[in-house]
């Protein structure tokens, strides 16, 4: 029975660790799709000049979850509710916080996005877009050096932290 235990405890540590190393791995590619996204935004918006909430369901269209519930998320509370888009983003953006594996820098460049969002002409609103567009890339490259250094050390880290507390309670 004991030995049960051992094995569950370490497996837990062990599933512990790969679930870290799932985010670290998950985060790059989280803010590729945000940039993706801000991209078909600008693009819409400038080119295609569609209102924002139309833009927001052709972004929710192309690209991969969980960015595209949140778009979808953005465009159906603008259609259901009268509350303005600053109020709106900010509730979506906590909601899509919690989905993801971004962090706290990701969700200060998005809020801050989101209180510029449709405030400006399109000329304002672009230069806007590419600036958020530039903090998500200084984001990502810290988000790929945090996963080449310790996605593979969580991993053990997890199984080795349950092997030695194994080992100072046996």
């Amino acid at each position: 029975m004991k030995w049960v235990g051992v094995l569950l405890f370490i497996g837990t540590t062990t599933w512990i660790g790969f679930e870290i190393s799932k985010r670290l791995n998950n985060r790059p590619k989280q803010i590729r799709q945000l940039k993706n996204a801000l991209q078909i935004l600008e693009a819409e918006i400038l080119y295609s000049q569609l209102s924002l909430k139309d833009a927001f369901e052709t972004i929710a269209s192309q690209i991969p979850q969980p960015s595209q519930s949140f778009f979808k998320s953005l465009s159906d509370g603008m259609q259901k509710s009268g509350t303005d888009l600053s109020n709106l983003w900010k509730k979506r953006i906590d909601k899509f916080m919690k989905e993801s594996a971004l962090g706290n820098n990701e969700k200060e460049i998005l809020l801050q996005f989101g209180q510029t969002l449709g405030q400006h002409d399109f000329i304002q609103q672009q230069k806007h877009i590419q600036l958020t567009v530039s903090h998500l890339n200084r984001e990502l490259e810290e988000a790929r050096d945090n996963q080449y250094k310790y996605s593979k050390m969580a991993k053990s880290l997890g199984f080795l932290c349950g092997l030695f507390i194994v080992l100072l309670l046996i």
